[in-house]
């Protein structure tokens, strides 16, 4: 089995606003914004480099992020190869073009956010073992707060929380079967909220949900980092005591 990581990474992280502004690069998006010293991006594929399953790493980037960028991987001397290929102006194309980039060798495509650095190897073992078997898996976690169906500001139902999901990444999918749901997403001039969706409109199989974790946060927003810097003081000093 060969696994394949996508990293799609050329987003501009519009809702972090100028706190996106990182100290190297002149670069102002939420990917490259600095944790320790060392940028969100490579935190995550450092994460990927440590999970047993995972043959490679593409990262999907912004034309003009790729030079200094692949500066920043040569210096991380990473045990797994790490592909750098240009995204696109949505990540769903983003993803599309590292899709294309992959070998046929390979079996099985996890697509992540760039900006979720803290998922831990378990969930990720977890997520393509599950893939191995049903075809398409993700990582979700069951909501904590009571969610309500509103239209225009008027609550229409109380939708029971054990019904939902809220769905995280890695989502991991065979590798013919993420092509053809892109291939017909094409097709369709549909844009999904996440490769799932894609998956889903297929009909082929049923996409399956792994827990996931609360700590697996996604760095949108200015407040985001200071709950990243607690987690990464946290695993630094998990680190430090094994």
């Amino acid at each position: 089995m060969r696994v394949s990581v996508i990293l799609p990474a050329a987003g501009l992280g519009t809702r972090m606003g100028k706190a996106a502004a990182p100290e190297k690069s002149g670069v102002s998006r939420k990917q490259f914004m600095l944790l320790d010293d060392s940028p969100i991006l490579l935190h995550t594929i450092r994460k990927f480099q440590q999970a047993p399953a995972v043959a490679e790493i593409v990262v999907a980037l912004r034309a003009e992020d790729i030079g200094w960028v692949a500066e920043l991987v040569a210096a991380g001397r990473f045990a797994k190869p790490v592909r750098l290929v240009e995204g696109g102006e949505s990540r769903q194309h983003s993803v599309e073009n590292a899709l294309a980039a992959l070998d046929a060798s390979t079996t099985l495509v996890a697509v992540h956010d760039a900006v979720r650095p803290f998922i831990d190897t378990a969930t990720i073992e977890a997520v393509i073992a599950e893939a191995a078997r049903t075809g398409a898996a993700i990582a979700g976690i069951v909501p904590v707060d009571t969610v309500k169906q509103v239209k225009k500001n008027v609550i229409r139902q109380t939708l029971l929380r054990e019904h939902l999901v809220l769905a995280q990444t890695p989502q991991v999918f065979r590798h013919d079967l993420l092509q053809e749901a892109f291939a017909r997403a094409r097709q369709d001039n549909f844009t999904g909220t996440d490769e799932a969706s894609l998956v889903e409109r297929l009909e082929k199989v049923e996409v399956t949900v792994v827990p996931g974790s609360d700590r697996n946060i996604k760095i949108t927003k200015p407040t985001d980092m200071d709950l990243a810097r607690l987690f990464l003081a946290q695993e630094l000093a998990a680190a430090r005591l094994s």
